[in-house]
């Protein structure tokens, strides 16, 4: 009996009580895991999603002064953009970064005429701004006042390496009839979701 009590003293665990070296064993992977999701939430944050504010009506009426977009920064590390795509881009000459919607990609010719944009000679249906469009033109107005090609930017052809955008808010936005074709080098990433303000978190249709 004495020696039965003696062999199994060392295993002996109070009723409720749990093993010191199991709790700490888990409190370190508890640590561990949390150390790796931050480390990973940081890379997703910086090296493939970038935060964008927009900044000026020269997108409305799909995006407002203020509102905060995500911006996909590995997609175009993949593949090329594509019209219809909205994208963040750097403008070395402005110092800062615009938020466009391409509407040709190298090879294309664009040309536009009022509110007829045309890519290869085929109309372009602009769905995103065609309610803008209708309302001017119920007003007896043109929604766009600057054609392309212009005086500054005489040849219609998107060169390679670049693309065509414009800003939805036709005629109150600074885009490539102004500063020419962007080249691909310039992109940001393409904006893929609106998650500030609240009431306006939406993914972006492109």
């Amino acid at each position: 009996m004495q020696q039965d009590l003696q062999q199994g003293q060392g295993e002996i665990v109070e009723s409720g009580g749990q093993n010191p070296k199991k709790q700490k064993n888990e409190v370190l992977e508890w640590i561990k895991a949390i150390a790796i999701a931050l480390v990973l939430v940081i890379l997703i944050r910086w090296l493939l999603f970038k935060p964008f504010i927009v900044d000026g009506p020269s997108m409305k009426p799909n995006f407002h002064t203020g509102e905060r977009v995500i911006v996909n920064e590995i997609l175009y590390d993949i593949r090329s953009p594509q019209r219809g795509e909205v994208i963040v881009f750097h403008v070395p000459s402005e110092g800062k970064d615009f938020i466009k919607r391409v509407i040709g990609v190298a090879g294309d010719t664009v040309k536009v005429e009022g509110d007829v944009v045309t890519v290869n000679g085929e109309p372009v249906n602009e769905t995103y701004i065609q309610g803008a469009i209708d309302e001017a033109h119920n007003n007896n107005a043109l929604y766009n006042n600057k054609d392309f090609p212009n005086e500054d930017f005489t040849d219609g052809t998107v060169p390679e390496g670049h693309v065509f955008v414009m800003g939805d808010n036709r005629s109150d936005s600074t885009d490539s009839r102004m500063i020419g074709y962007v080249p691909l080098g310039d992109i940001v990433g393409r904006a893929d979701l609106i998650f500030w303000p609240v009431k306006d978190i939406s993914v972006i249709n492109h």
